[in-house]
């Protein structure tokens, strides 16, 4: 806690920490069944110091909240003499102590309070000896309202740190949300644009040399851009799911417009779940598109086997290799793939080679 107070308006104070008060009342029953001169204002000076301070310490987050408990000692041990019905603030003392210090400090406190109230209690017996009795209850409060308030400071910190892991959790939730939508738009644009790109070109090209295929070909953009439509909007509501064998359809139209063979080559054997398939998926998208973009190659190979324990997709071109930087879609690929118990591979230099390997335990 630092040093720095916080008041609040009265509007905003907890109504509710306003009943203990009422325990003020016991400061009433000396100077109504041993009347003196001095009972009654005595009493209701210790009253309302008592009030106050109680209302400090419960309003303002400050040096007397650490120190409450040793306002209401010395408070107590001023006046208990003089009106025995005083201990009650004892119980006060270490209500204080087991709310705003740590259990081993306020047990330490409940121990001294008690020892306190005892030495009063001796004290008061000198000149009256049943006076002694009235001590009584404050030495059984002070451990009842202690550790009450004590388990309540304990909980009240437990669901403050709840609270808090709560947020985290939020907030890690919101970010892997960010990321998979970054993740999948990147995955899905980067192959549309990609096929919407390269078939322009093409109708371009076209336009004055066969008029039908150059109408075709503009079909198939509006095609692919109201596909892209319809999957981000998927994206984004959480709900998109990637096919194996459609991105294997798609990825032959994208490399045929291209002028690149695919070949295929699959194990008959494998069925893949669901979130597998999806992920392989559009780990076969990211692929595709970079040999449409970058390899310059001439033929494709798709292999989707069983390795031992494991369920392998490749995806080979003989295209131009390279060494060049992974970019955000490979980046990607590796966290969906690691997120499922796979991993990654990059092989370069007589065209490319992208291995993702997969657990055959998830994947089948």
């Amino acid at each position: 806690m630092t040093g720095t107070a916080t008041r609040r308006r009265w509007s905003d104070f907890p109504t509710g920490e306003l009943w203990p008060l009422a325990y003020l009342g016991f400061l009433c029953f000396q100077p109504l069944f041993a009347p003196t001169p001095w009972g009654w204002p005595l009493a209701a000076g210790t009253a309302v110091a008592a009030a106050v301070l109680w209302i400090e310490v419960e309003w303002w987050d400050g040096p007397l909240r650490r120190w409450g408990h040793v306002a209401f000692t010395v408070l107590a041990a001023a006046t208990v003499l003089l009106n025995n019905s005083a201990s009650v603030l004892f119980v006060y003392a270490a209500a204080c102590a087991g709310r705003y210090l740590p259990k081993a400090t306020a047990l330490r406190w409940f121990t001294a309070l008690t020892v306190v109230n005892a030495v009063a209690a001796v004290l008061a017996a000198v000149s009256h000896p049943y006076a002694a009795l009235s001590f009584v209850p404050s030495a059984i409060f002070i451990w009842v309202i202690g550790m009450l308030c004590v388990r309540g400071a304990e909980d009240a910190r437990t669901y403050a740190q709840l609270r808090l892991q709560n947020a985290r959790v939020e907030h890690l939730t919101r970010v892997a949300e960010r990321e998979r939508i970054a993740r999948d738009l990147h995955d899905l644009l980067g192959q549309t644009l990609t096929g919407i790109v390269v078939r322009s070109q093409l109708a371009q090209r076209l336009a004055t040399l066969d008029t039908e295929r150059s109408v075709e070909e503009m079909r198939e953009i509006e095609r692919i851009a109201r596909d892209a439509l319809a999957e981000v909007r998927a994206t984004v509501a959480g709900w998109r799911h990637v096919d194996l064998d459609d991105e294997l359809a798609a990825a032959t139209g994208a490399l045929a417009a291209v002028d690149v063979e695919l070949h295929v080559e699959r194990d008959p054997g494998i069925t893949l779940t669901p979130s597998v398939a999806s992920a392989l998926g559009l780990a076969l998208r990211e692929a595709v598109t970079n040999v449409v973009r970058h390899a310059g190659a001439k033929h494709c190979t798709v292999a989707l086997r069983r390795d031992g324990d494991r369920v392998v997709l490749e995806v080979r071109d003989d295209g131009i290799g390279g060494s060049a930087p992974e970019g955000h879609g490979l980046t990607g690929m590796r966290e969906r793939i690691a997120a499922i118990g796979g991993e990654v591979s990059r092989r370069t230099g007589n065209g490319t080679a992208l291995t993702v390997a997969v657990p055959a335990a998830v994947a089948t």
